[in-house]
């Protein structure tokens, strides 16, 4: 048995990071689909497709709280940690061989992160660019794309306010967080607080703050 195991959201500042993992006795079906890296398709045909690959193909979804991101970086680095869950979904399905979108510069060390975390022995492929090249891979984006779409939607729904993407390059993230901060004087919920643009969001609206009370350098 083969599995492909990648993420969606590892670099967002508000949501989950989803990891998901596809395992197959042979990717004919796979192929069959025409699954590609999750980028490269639309929201819609990602979502057509994500029933079919459950359908084929047994599965896993992690889904992992922005709180809970920023717990685990304070003991580790995001790497580690994604290795961690990488090796965890390898462990509950069992292939023979794992190929993994390397989400470490180096590939090769990414592998043995997750080799470290196994408890049995496994083959790690371990390749940037995975969800573009092994179609099992190509599954397991899709579904983790489509986990945390919804999740993001979740969240959107759950605060009334549109959210955007949860990016940091995206604007409309960016407005809802400056929003919410100049509102409330606080990060929102499922915003992770440990990423580098929420903790300057939060230092640039204190300062602003101090300036409207005259308590800034002039």
């Amino acid at each position: 048995m083969i599995c492909g195991v990648d993420e969606a959201g590892r670099g967002p500042v508000l949501g989950p990071l989803v990891v998901a993992g596809v395992a197959v006795e042979s990717d004919a079906a796979l192929r069959q689909l025409q699954v590609r890296d999750s980028k490269k398709l639309s929201p819609a045909r990602r979502e057509a497709l994500a029933p079919e690959i459950e359908g084929v193909a047994k599965s896993v979804v992690l889904v992992i709280p922005a709180e809970d991101i920023d717990l685990m970086r304070a003991e580790m680095s995001l790497n580690d940690f994604e290795a961690k869950l990488f090796a965890s979904i390898i462990e509950q399905l069992r292939p023979d061989t794992a190929y993994v979108d390397a989400v470490d510069v180096d590939e090769i060390d990414f592998k043995k992160a997750i080799l470290h975390e196994l408890t049995t022995p496994v083959e790690i492929v371990s390749q940037h660019n995975a969800d573009e090249l092994f179609p099992v891979v190509s599954a397991a984006s899709i579904l983790a794309k489509v986990r945390r779409d919804r999740e993001v939607r979740t969240i959107e729904a759950e605060i009334g306010r549109p959210v955007g993407s949860g990016y940091p390059s995206d604007p409309v993230t960016i407005a809802f967080l400056e929003g919410w901060i100049r509102e409330k004087g606080v990060l929102p919920p499922h915003t992770r607080a440990s990423w580098d643009t929420a903790r300057r969001l939060l230092s640039e609206a204190r300062v602003r703050k101090l300036d409207s009370f005259g308590g800034g350098t002039r």
